[in-house]
């Protein structure tokens, strides 16, 4: 069974940055998936049931909060891992995102090999 990630940012370079970051994971197996905001990610989360996504905390029409919020306790999607990746790297925040039942809290500019030993580990490669 394919394994896939989404990428959920709403500026392109970034997203294009984690993309390259996590597209030697393609030759495992994994398939890239990308949403430039959080109307679309929570759309791709019910349609494509990621294994791990890295969710932007702002975005515009829909918060990475919210759509965090959405999926572990609204929708009560349980086997999706997600990151906020954020730059506010305030206690206040992180707190939040647990709150929303966020499963890991990476603040920017990130370490693009932590980035990737995360998504390795995660996805057991």
């Amino acid at each position: 069974m394919t394994q896939k990630i989404l990428i959920v940012d709403d500026e392109p370079h970034l997203r294009m940055l984690l993309e390259q970051t996590l597209q030697e994971l393609e030759d495992e197996g994994v398939e890239l998936l990308t949403a430039e905001n959080g109307e679309v990610a929570l759309a791709t989360i019910q349609l494509e049931k990621p294994n791990l996504v890295f969710l932007d905390v702002m975005m515009p029409k829909m918060s990475g909060f919210d759509v965090c919020n959405q999926v572990k306790n609204v929708l009560q999607i349980k086997d999706v891992y997600i990151i906020m990746l954020t730059a506010k790297g305030q206690e206040f925040d992180k707190k939040k995102a647990e709150a929303m039942g966020a499963d890991l809290y990476l603040t920017k500019p990130f370490d693009p090999d932590e980035v990737l030993e995360k998504a390795q580990e995660f996805l057991g490669l």
